[in-house]
């Protein structure tokens, strides 16, 4: 069954309130992970960082990533009484860390079993690192990584899994427990790869769906699929191409402030989601091949059998101009027809008759 993350990141826009009817719309919509993002925005940017574009667009105006961060910053309160909501509602909190004070804030005050990495820290090897050495199971974005970067960060993960704390990080060291029998282990039990493209909203013709299918297959890893197109298509695209995550971006209002809201799903958008990523999964099935409960009662319908179009009297010739194939397809198999051909009819048959030789 794919799991469905409704990331509701920063689309609360630092409003408590707003946070809680984010998580109330993720339960009414069937997902089963809400998502958020912890961070503090003095850990994260400096105050001269500038927007991205779409942040610029997005917003409709234009100042720092700091001051735009700051005022989208939950409290360390806000997180411990948006789990306890979860837990009552019964859907799993989960939050992306962007800094070393985040992480550890989730993993030793909320604990935390799972982790997101988000694709703009994939290359950042010390909190990389922090991230493995929780232990915790990880789902590793990869927006505007090569092969070669993902490939990197499984290696300080593996690292991070299977190594002493005394161990000294290194690339050497990294690649030696990526090569390792245990480190190939470790990231097959605990890491989740989501292919990913990092604009929003991401362009169709930029989504390349098809290289979620390279990551399984380079890394033999669980692979799914992160958002940031338009629509519901393209996550439904990717659980039938065998995604074993989704996560979509969802807002209540796309049109309030904020820098993702445009490229987000309304509640009513984020529940057609799952309902028909719930569908596919049924319709996706089995891989044998035969026919089904419900069309062995329609074989005999749709299909067709040798018939009479003549009267034919007993030991007469069949041929072209006294047998034909029709429904229905209780009779002799339409293969039989050049066996019939020329041959004698053991019985009389009238106009319609199915033919029984």
């Amino acid at each position: 069954m794919t799991l469905i993350i409704a990331e509701a990141g920063v689309n609360h826009n630092g409003n408590e309130e707003l946070a809680f009817k984010l998580v109330d719309a993720a339960y009414q919509a069937g997902a089963d992970i809400v998502k958020f993002q912890t961070f503090k925005a003095k850990n994260l940017v400096t105050e001269q960082a500038k927007q991205a574009d779409y942040q610029v667009k997005n917003m409709q105006r234009e100042e720092s990533q700091f001051a735009m961060l700051s005022r989208l910053e939950l409290s360390y309160e806000a997180h411990h009484q948006l789990v306890a909501y979860c837990n009552k509602l019964g859907i799993e909190f989960l939050s992306t860390a962007f800094d070393d004070e985040s992480l550890e804030f989730l993993v030793s005050d909320l604990g935390l079993k799972c982790l997101k990495l988000p694709s703009g820290e994939l290359t950042n090897a010390p909190l990389v690192l922090k991230h493995a050495r929780t232990g915790c199971d990880l789902i590793v974005s990869t927006g505007m990584a090569t092969l070669a970067e993902i490939e990197m960060a499984l290696g300080v993960i593996a690292f991070g899994y299977t190594c002493s704390i005394d161990s000294q990080p290194s690339l050497a060291a990294f690649q030696e427990a990526y090569a390792s029998d245990a480190g190939q282990k470790a990231l097959k039990e605990k890491v989740n790869i989501l292919h990913c493209t990092t604009e929003y909203p991401a362009p169709m013709e930029e989504i390349n769906l098809r290289a979620m299918d390279t990551l399984r297959q380079a890394f033999d890893l669980p692979a799914g699929y992160s958002d940031h197109s338009k629509g519901i298509t393209i996550p439904i695209a990717a659980v039938a191409r065998g995604a074993t995550l989704i996560e979509k971006h969802f807002t209540l209002d796309k049109n309030m402030e904020g820098p993702d809201h445009k490229a987000s799903l309304e509640p009513n958008e984020l529940t057609e989601m799952v309902s028909a990523i719930r569908q596919v999964e049924i319709a996706l099935g089995s891989s044998v091949k035969k026919p089904t409960v419900s069309e062995i009662k329609n074989k005999v319908i749709a299909r067709k059998s040798l018939v009479a179009t003549k009267d034919i009297a007993i030991g007469e010739c069949f041929s072209e101009e006294n047998i034909a194939i029709k429904r229905p397809g209780d009779g002799m198999s339409p293969y039989c027809y050049w066996d019939v051909l020329n041959s004698r009819s053991s019985k009389n048959y009238k106009v319609g008759d199915i033919i029984v030789e």
